[in-house]
């Protein structure tokens, strides 16, 4: 999966892709480098990000996911947003899928979280459930400017687990088909250096319970923490190393934004491990 930023913002590369055609010319050299899925973004979830509302989100969004959709109608397009509006209007618009980083964001309020088995969006599942596309379903707590505080765990991996599967349990009740649903552990979403490193090294715990993974890990900074590296750019060779233990524990996506590095460092990976990639669904 490759990443998209239609933002000014983002922590990474923020306003590196400013305007349609560069939106377009983006998306072509990842689509050539070997990405599956593009995952177009147009609001920051950095942490301490601020939320332009889904009415500014859409405004940066449809223009380049139109464009991208009419150069390439055979690409999978997925939009990374939280609004079911924006959801909707992206279905609309020609995206596939729809990655939601508060998917999974249904801790209670002992971790000053929402209350159990809530949602951003209350409308983003029956919006799902009715039309029947992939679903990214993220751990997360709180938002961009509250997250931080809220990476207190026992054990980080059985917590999301189960927090995970709080999430999932919500959407099933809503009309969300189970085959549709990729789970993703939510790396550096709540979550300290080493935790994010706990959940890499039990990655195949949460395969176990028989969703799609999708794993983030991309120029993150828990790898410049590790690294002491910290230009987000260039930490290519740590992503890559956690990308190809990822394969090894089960992932079936991977988001990044070095695309032609990363699969080829996936499909090496793969092959020496000796595992088939999971399948993720198809539109």
């Amino acid at each position: 999966m490759g990443v998209l930023n239609l933002t000014p913002d983002s922590f990474s590369d923020g306003g590196r892709i400013a305007g349609v055609e560069p939106a377009v010319h983006a998306a072509a050299r990842m689509l050539r480098q070997g990405a599956d899925v593009l995952d177009l973004g147009a609001q920051s979830t950095r942490p301490g990000a601020e939320e332009v509302g889904p009415e500014r989100e859409l405004e940066r969004l449809l223009p380049a996911l139109a464009a991208i959709r009419a150069a390439h109608p055979g690409a999978r397009l997925s939009v990374d947003t939280f609004h079911a509006a924006v959801a909707e209007a992206a279905l609309d618009a020609g995206a596939d899928w729809i990655n939601d980083v508060r998917g999974g964001n249904v801790t209670g309020a002992a971790v000053g979280g929402p209350a159990a088995g809530s949602l951003r969006d209350p409308a983003m599942l029956p919006l799902i459930a009715r039309c029947g596309c992939p679903y990214v379903l993220m751990h997360s707590r709180g938002d961009s400017r509250s997250m931080d505080a809220l990476a207190v765990y026992g054990d980080v991996v059985a917590e999301v687990h189960a927090e995970l599967e709080a999430a999932t349990a919500t959407a099933l009740a809503a009309g969300v088909r189970r085959e549709r649903i990729v789970w993703d552990p939510g790396l550096g979403f709540a979550k300290t250096s080493e935790q994010n490193l706990a959940l890499l090294r039990r990655l195949p715990e949460l395969a176990a319970a028989g969703y799609p993974l999708l794993v983030g890990p991309s120029r993150k900074r828990f790898i410049g923490a590790v690294l002491d590296e910290p230009r987000p750019r260039a930490r290519l060779w740590g992503t890559a190393a956690v990308c190809a233990l990822a394969v090894a524990g089960g992932a079936a996506v991977l988001r990044v934004h070095d695309v032609g590095p990363i699969a080829q460092v996936t499909r090496m990976a793969a092959a020496v491990a000796g595992v088939t990639p999971v399948s993720a669904p198809q539109p």
